[in-house]
C-alpha cells in the first residue's frame, strides 16, 4: 500500500515537472513569437514608414540625418541608440558626427573616431540603414562648425588648435590659419564631403558678424566647402538658406541630436535630409550631394531648388478634371490627390471660378482626395489650365513653389445633386 502511494506521489510529481517543462517551453516559444513579429514590424516601419515621399524621374528619395552625437564626444547615448531611432523612423542613412576636438568622458572611452560609425553600422544590421562615417570640426572661430562625412579615415584628422580636448573645450589664444585650415585639408584628401553647421548670430562663441568669413570662402575656393545646414533641430535658419543661394552649397536639415530622439509621428517628425540619389549606395550619396540634388524636410516645409521641387510635388500630387452637372449648370470638380504624408498649403488660380476657397488657398491632406469645384464653366476647355502656387515648398528664400497643371477633363455622372449639396468636401 505504501509502495502505492509512492509510487502515485512520484507520477503526480513527474506530471508536475513535465507540466512545468512544457509551460517553459511555451514561454520562451511565445517570446521568441512575439520578438520575431516585432522585428517584422520594425523592417516594415523601415520600408513603409510614415515618410511617405515620391521618388523623383530617374531618382530615389533617401531620407536622411547627417549629424547627430553619442557619448563619444559630447552625447549621452550609445551609437547603437543612433541606428535604432533611425531604423524606427523610416531612415535610409545616417552619419553618427562626433567632435573631433572633443571627449567628455575620456577616463571611461577610449579616443577612436572611427568607433561610432563601427558601433551604428553593425547595430544597423541587415535593417538596410545605411551609415556613413563623418564627423565635426568644431573651433569657435572661423570657419566655425563644420561636418566632414564620407570619412575614411577620421584618426587621421589633426587638431593642433586645440590646447585641451578632454572634458573640458579648450582652444589655444591664438590659433594660426595653417592649425585651423588642417583638419579640413585632410578631410579634401579622403574625399569627404563638408557643410557648414547652423550658421547664426546667436552662438554663445560668436564673436564677430560675418557669417560667411574669407576662411569659407578659401574653403569654397579649395573645392572644401559643399553644403549648409538650412534646419537644424527642426528650426529654418533663413541665413544658411540665403547662403545656400548665393554660393550654390547643398542643403541639409539635421537633428544634431545629443540626447534620445523622440519617436516621429506624422504630427511631428524630426527634421530630415532628402537626397535624390540615382541608387541606395554611398557612392550615389556623394554623387547627389556634390551635384546639389538635396532638400530639407522639416515640420511641414520642404525647401530646395525649383529643378528638384518642381517635379517633387507633381510626384506627390495627381489631379483628374471631371466634368459636372449641377441643377443644369455645368462644372468641373478637381479630384488633387496627394500621394505623401506632407499636407501641401496650396493657392489654386483658374480662368473659372474656384468656389468655397478665398484666394484659392487649399490644404492637400495627406493620403487623401481633395475635391475643389470650378462654377460657371458654361464651355468644358481643352485643356483646362490650374495654376498652383504651393506656399510650403520653398526653391529660394521667401519664394514658394509656382507650378501649373495642363488637365484634359473627362465626362463624369450627369447626376444632378441635390439642392444645397456641394461637390467640393474638402
Amino acid at each position: 500500500m505504501n509502495g502505492s502511494k509512492y509510487q502515485a506521489v512520484n507520477l503526480i510529481g513527474n506530471i508536475i515537472s513535465l507540466y512545468r517543462q512544457w509551460f517553459t517551453l511555451f514561454l520562451w516559444a511565445c517570446f521568441l513569437l512575439l520578438n520575431s513579429l516585432s522585428t517584422l514590424a520594425q523592417k516594415d516601419s523601415t520600408n513603409n514608414s510614415f515618410f511617405k515621399l515620391p521618388n523623383l524621374p530617374g531618382y530615389l528619395t533617401l531620407k536622411g540625418d547627417f549629424h547627430m552625437h553619442t557619448v563619444l564626444s559630447d552625447g549621452y547615448v550609445w551609437p547603437a541608440l543612433r541606428a535604432q531611432e533611425a531604423i524606427r523612423d523610416g531612415l535610409d542613412v545616417i552619419s553618427v558626427t562626433e567632435h573631433v576636438d572633443f571627449e567628455r568622458y575620456p577616463n571611461d572611452i577610449k579616443r577612436d573616431m572611427n568607433r561610432s560609425y563601427e558601433i551604428a553600422r553593425k547595430a544597423a544590421g541587415t535593417s538596410g540603414l545605411l551609415v556613413i562615417n563623418g564627423l565635426e570640426i568644431s573651433p569657435r572661430v572661423p570657419p566655425y562648425h563644420c561636418n566632414a562625412i564620407f570619412m575614411q579615415d577620421g584618426n587621421k584628422v589633426p587638431v593642433k588648435y586645440m590646447k585641451q580636448t578632454t572634458e573640458s573645450f579648450k582652444m589655444k589664444d591664438n590659433p594660426t590659419r595653417a592649425e585651423l585650415m588642417a583638419p579640413f585639408l585632410e578631410a579634401k584628401k579622403q574625399d569627404a564631403f563638408v557643410f557648414y553647421n547652423h550658421p547664426n548670430y546667436s552662438w554663445w562663441d560668436k564673436k564677430s558678424k560675418e557669417l560667411f568669413t574669407d576662411f569659407h570662402q578659401e574653403l569654397l575656393d579649395k573645392g572644401i566647402l559643399k553644403g549648409v545646414e538650412v534646419a537644424n533641430r527642426g528650426g529654418y535658419n533663413v541665413i544658411a538658406h540665403k547662403l545656400a543661394a548665393k554660393y550654390n552649397l547643398a542643403m541639409f536639415a539635421n537633428s544634431d541630436e545629443h540626447r534620445g530622439l523622440p519617436a516621429s509621428t506624422k504630427e511631428t517628425h524630426r527634421p530630415v535630409t532628402l537626397v535624390f540619389a540615382q541608387s541606395k549606395t554611398p557612392a550615389a550619396l556623394k554623387e547627389a550631394m556634390n551635384a546639389r540634388r538635396t532638400a530639407v524636410y522639416f515640420d511641414d516645409y520642404v525647401i530646395g531648388r525649383a529643378s528638384e521641387m518642381e517635379p517633387f510635388f507633381k510626384a506627390a500630387v495627381t489631379i483628374t478634371a471631371v466634368q459636372e452637372n449641377r441643377k443644369g449648370e455645368p462644372i468641373i470638380v478637381l479630384n488633387i490627390k496627394n500621394n505623401s504624408t506632407i499636407p501641401f498649403q496650396v493657392k489654386l488660380k483658374s480662368d473659372y471660378n474656384l468656389e468655397k476657397h478665398p484666394l484659392g488657398a487649399v490644404t492637400l491632406k495627406p493620403e487623401a482626395v481633395t475635391k475643389v469645384t470650378l462654377g460657371a464653366v458654361w464651355e468644358y476647355p481643352a485643356p483646362l489650365l490650374v495654376k498652383c502656387t504651393v506656399d510650403n515648398i520653398l526653391v529660394a528664400p521667401e519664394e514658394p513653389l509656382q507650378t501649373e497643371f495642363k488637365l484634359t477633363t473627362v465626362p463624369g455622372n450627369k447626376k444632378t445633386n441635390s439642392p444645397g449639396q456641394d461637390a467640393d468636401t474638402d
